[in-house]
């Protein structure tokens, strides 16, 4: 059966199949505050609100796992003031998680955390271990993620096995490379969705995207509604996928 979702007044007919993996670079935050004569941060804490409307979104219409860019490594070199403020924006997340998600979503946060304060990364570790064995959605956030980094990491890891003598160089595959990603045992991105009007994956799970259908929009992420979301899915349904097939 078809599902309706609902942009304006009027509904729209999403595709039959849905992307078993939907990845949302969350962009456009603090253009929006300054196109407002407002500070970056607040921009940041509008596109907030945006992550939780299209998450119950996602959950509503049968989408079994969504990524969310949160924070890039490069993210860092933000204004202090604005790398505190998505600090504090993630605390306010964790602490309201558990009103947010209703049971049976896991949560896993991809990227490394050891660059966060102890207070962070001990909440983000304790989410992923409640959540672990909920499978009615899987909510991924990618936090000090970088696609590179994420490569190299698993690089280090098939090293130190080859080293240790527990494989051969020649054991190394594309499944042994993604068992050792962030993502291990979670389907590949089948869209990415990119507002704010930039054309390009920026870092995000480069690996996972080899072969995701791309929508970009000029929207800005904090404006970003469920109906844009049902557009992009209209148009994944058009998409002629061939995975390097005829």
């Amino acid at each position: 059966m078809a599902i309706f979702g609902k942009k304006k007044e009027s509904e729209i007919l999403l595709p039959e199949q849905l992307p078993q993996h939907v990845g949302f670079i969350m962009d456009g935050n603090g253009r929006w505050a300054k196109k407002r004569g407002l500070p970056r941060p607040f921009g940041h804490r509008e596109g907030a609100k945006t992550f939780r409307k299209i998450v119950r979104h996602c959950k509503d219409i049968g989408i079994k796992n969504i990524s969310f860019y949160a924070f890039s490594t490069e993210n860092w070199q933000r204004p202090p003031e604005e790398v505190s403020a998505i600090m504090d924006l993630f605390r306010d997340y964790i602490s309201d998680v558990r009103n947010f998600l209703s049971e049976n979503t896991r949560m896993v946060f991809l990227g490394d955390k050891s660059a966060f304060d102890d207070d962070l990364r001990e909440k983000l570790i304790k989410l992923e271990e409640d959540t672990a064995k909920y499978d009615e959605m899987t909510l991924l956030m990618a936090v000090n993620y970088g696609g590179r980094d994420e490569l190299a990491r698993s690089a280090r890891i098939l090293a130190q096995k080859a080293v240790n003598g527990e494989i051969k160089p020649e054991d190394i595959t594309e499944q042994s490379i993604s068992d050792t990603l962030y993502t291990a045992g979670i389907p590949d991105v089948d869209l990415v969705i990119r507002p704010s009007g930039e054309m390009r994956l920026s870092n995000f799970l480069i690996w996972q995207c080899a072969y995701a259908e791309y929508y970009f929009t000029d929207i800005l992420w904090p404006d970003f509604s469920e109906g844009d979301l049902d557009a992009a899915l209209v148009e994944f349904g058009r998409r002629n996928r061939r995975f390097g097939g005829v």
